[in-house]
C-alpha cells in the first residue's frame, strides 16, 4: 500500500503509473473528481468529501481483495495521511508514504503548462499552487514508512 504525497505538479501521477505498470492497482483522487464532473480545483468541501468517500471505498475493496494499491492524491497534510493509516490499520496494512519532492519553481512551471483537458491536467492559477505549496506538510519518518523520490 502506497500513499503518493506531494503538491500539484510534483510528478505523483507519473510515479503512481509506474507502480501501476508493476502490478499495483492505482486509485486516483483527481480521476474520481473528474469523473464526477468536478473539473475545477480546489474542490468545494462537499465535492471533496464525496470524492474522498469514493476513493476510500475503492481502496478498501482492493485491499480486501488482496491487491497492492497506490493512492494517487496529494496527501498534503499529516492528518490526511494519518486518516488513511487509521482506515487501513484494521485491515492489517501499514502504508508507505511516497513523497515526491519537487522544487516550487518546477511545480509552477508544470502547472502553468496545463490545459484543463483531463484529470491530470487540471489548470490551477499560480496563486492556488503557491497556496498548496505554503500549506503542504512535508511527511517525516516519525509518521511511519517513508520513501522520498525526486520529482522529474
Amino acid at each position: 500500500m502506497v500513499l503518493m504525497c506531494g503538491p500539484a505538479g510534483s510528478g505523483k501521477s507519473t510515479v503512481a503509473r509506474r507502480l501501476e505498470a508493476d502490478g499495483y492497482a492505482r486509485v486516483s483522487f483527481d480521476e474520481h473528481a473528474w469523473g464526477l464532473g468536478f473539473t475545477s480545483h480546489p474542490l468545494a468541501p462537499a465535492q471533496s468529501a464525496r470524492v474522498d468517500a469514493e476513493v476510500r471505498a475503492a481502496v478498501l475493496g482492493l485491499v480486501r481483495s488482496g491487491r497492492d494499491v497506490v493512492v494517487d492524491s496529494s496527501f498534503w497534510s499529516r492528518a490526511a495521511r494519518d486518516a488513511y493509516r487509521a482506515l487501513l490499520a484494521p485491515e492489517g496494512v501499514l502504508p508507505v508514504t511516497l513523497y515526491v519532492r519537487t522544487p516550487p519553481a518546477v511545480l509552477l512551471e508544470r502547472v502553468a503548462a496545463r490545459g484543463n483537458t483531463g484529470p491530470h491536467d487540471v489548470a490551477l492559477t499560480p496563486g492556488v499552487v503557491e497556496g498548496f505549496v505554503a500549506g503542504f506538510e512535508v511527511p517525516t519518518p516519525d509518521e511511519g514508512p517513508l520513501r522520498v523520490v525526486a520529482g522529474e
